[in-house]
């Protein structure tokens, strides 16, 4: 069946690579791709709020920095993390849809 399932160092999870049409794996394969992207996808809110405390941190950091550069370079990656959520939670509900056809 081959890799299903490729990790995304942004993202900190591994997300669905799949090569077929959903349609063209087997009844077994959908199901064990379901039952593994089930596990996947229920780690997404804990990845979540592990980037929300480093954000916390960063502007905790933020608002006692009188250093312009390192304000800056600290309002990006507080971005760049907030970006990484946003996707995070798109991954989450885009495949829930996935996730209830396992219950099916």
């Amino acid at each position: 069946m081959g890799k299903l399932f490729t990790y995304d160092e942004r993202l900190g999870i591994p997300i669905p690579d799949l090569k077929l049409e959903w349609d063209e794996y087997t009844k077994g394969e959908q199901q064990q791709i379901l039952v593994q992207w089930e596990n996947i996808r229920g780690s997404i809110p804990d990845r979540i709020k592990e980037l929300e405390s480093i954000i916390n941190r960063k502007q905790f950091q933020l608002s006692d920095e009188s250093n312009f550069t390192k304000s800056c370079q600290l309002n990006s990656e507080i971005a760049e993390l907030a970006s990484i959520i946003n996707d995070l939670w798109l991954w989450y509900r885009t495949n829930q849809g996935v996730s209830e056809k396992m219950h099916n």
